[in-house]
């Protein structure tokens, strides 16, 4: 399975809760290809840099999924049947690499005579004085 990230425009004139069946729809089409659902979230409205359809905003969404990738082609026909999406973007995602803890390095200890702790304590307790 690889990593995908699908972001896509849907029109304006779609109300919130259309907007939330669209978005479904589309995370179930995924599913039905067998595809594992990650993210999806809706990034608002968006102002276009020029018209598609006519219409010159959008509302973005962003999701992403793992898939077969035998299975994209099937799935991006069903995205395209969907009229209410102006556009779409499929592509690969790089996984996020999770941070490693690492160990901490063990600090180098120096041996100090008895003798010189002594010193050092009666100098500090002389000095508080």
């Amino acid at each position: 399975m690889r990593y995908y990230g699908l972001t896509y425009l849907i029109s304006p004139h779609c109300n919130e809760e259309e907007i939330k069946k669209i978005q479904e729809k589309l995370n179930s089409l995924v599913q039905e290809e067998g595809g594992i659902l990650g993210n999806s979230e809706i990034g608002g409205r968006k102002k276009l840099d020029y018209k598609i359809g006519g219409k010159e905003e959008a509302i973005l969404v962003n999701s992403d999924f793992y898939l077969n990738p035998g299975k994209i082609g099937n799935l991006e026909r069903k995205i395209k049947s969907e009229r209410r999406v102006l556009r779409y973007l499929l592509f690969t995602k790089k996984e996020e690499k999770k941070t490693k803890v690492s160990k901490p390095r063990r600090i180098k200890k120096e041996k100090v005579e008895l003798a010189e702790i002594e010193e050092k304590l009666k100098e500090i307790l002389n000095e508080s004085q």
